[in-house]
């Protein structure tokens, strides 16, 4: 149900967009009921939370790091879910995963809150 796409290689300080289709299901009442997240592993490491985009409200939750260079946002008429990425660094570099789940607002950055999962898209940002 979750079709993840967009991922490339970039130089440092350029932008990608990913996309995360939902698909089988209404969008609108699906993001009623459900928030939307990026999350991503790098070689070697656990994967991280990126950003939620919190379910009806549409509220948006970022990750530290990616703080002011990412933007998530969503198109009901799309079933899609984005993420923008601007200023990219190496250490973006990984496999970029988008997630749906009911997780509790205090737990919105932990994977166990997610149910659903894409397939990952890779995501690579040379010096």
């Amino acid at each position: 149900q979750l079709q993840a796409s967009g991922g490339g290689l970039v130089k440092a300080g350029g932008s990608l967009k990913l996309s995360c289709a939902v698909s089988g299901i209404t969008f609108s009442s699906y993001t009623s009921s459900y928030s939307m997240a990026w999350f991503r592993q790098a070689p070697g490491k656990e994967r991280e939370f990126v950003a939620t985009i919190w379910r009806n409200v549409g509220n948006t939750y970022y990750e530290q790091a990616v703080k002011g260079r990412f933007t998530i946002s969503r198109d009901n008429a799309k079933n899609t879910v984005y993420l923008q990425m601007d200023n990219l660094k190496p250490e973006d570099t990984a496999v970029y995963y988008c997630a749906v789940g009911r997780p509790i607002l205090s737990s919105r950055e932990r994977r166990e809150g997610y149910t659903y999962w894409g397939q990952g898209t890779q995501v690579t940002v040379s010096s």
